[in-house]
């Protein structure tokens, strides 16, 4: 069965109602949103919920934020870690145009994001070598794509109840077109994009920090006749 939704045509398996969980090795549907998990460790995690995700520069598929659809998967994360520093996050994910790739040395398992693919996906029990595990694994190249929305698994109670509350606050925070959260500049008191602050100059007059934004009503200065 099928459906017509924003114009576009796709299997009806809830890809067009958000977080919708598929099994394994049911195919993601073009601009589709599903309920992934990733695993990280309890510094990362806080670092996740505070500025985003930063793909990796490497990978199996190259660059990108690893996840996977399967619960199973993301608790072997990170790699070669104590289970006392391992936190699985859940994810919201718009995987866009999919592509499949199921084979070692597949022509695009590396370069599939520079042919028009924001989601590279490997189905489980694929024989690929580099996955040994055979779980579903999914790599998206634009961290935007990929929303944290909840703690699916902590090492201890205290541990998944700070980061929830850091999710929570962090939710409510405005964000900016990108989608990133926004800071407010201590001297002009405007909303400022994370990571690019205002400029401070001297004020020529008083010898005070002021911004270059600030303008007269801010600062409190007057203009000279």
């Amino acid at each position: 069965m099928s459906v017509q939704f924003s114009g576009w045509e796709v299997v009806d398996d809830g890809a067009c109602f958000p977080g919708v969980t598929l099994a394994p090795a049911q195919k993601p549907q073009n601009k589709g949103i599903y309920k992934m998990f990733h695993g990280t460790s309890i510094a990362s995690a806080r670092a996740i919920i505070a500025g985003g995700f930063q793909p990796s520069s490497s990978g199996m598929l190259g660059k990108g934020v690893y996840m996977s659809r399967d619960v199973k998967k993301a608790s072997n994360y990170p790699l070669l870690s104590n289970s006392s520093d391992r936190v699985i996050f859940e994810l919201r994910v718009r995987v866009g145009r999919v592509k499949r790739i199921d084979k070692d040395n597949h022509p695009l398992q590396y370069t599939w994001s520079s042919h028009g693919y924001h989601t590279a996906w490997v189905p489980p029990n694929c024989g690929m070598k580099s996955v040994p595990s055979g779980l579903e694994e999914d790599c998206v190249f634009d961290p935007k794509r990929v929303t944290v929305v909840g703690i699916a698994k902590a090492p201890t109670t205290a541990i998944e109840k700070e980061l929830q509350q850091l999710l929570d606050k962090s939710s409510k925070q405005p964000k900016g077109r990108a989608g990133h959260h926004k800071d407010v500049c201590p001297l002009c008191k405007r909303k400022t994009q994370q990571g690019a602050h205002h400029i401070k100059q001297k004020c020529w007059k008083c010898g005070q920090d002021i911004c270059i934004l600030t303008s007269n009503r801010y600062s409190g200065l007057t203009e000279e006749p």
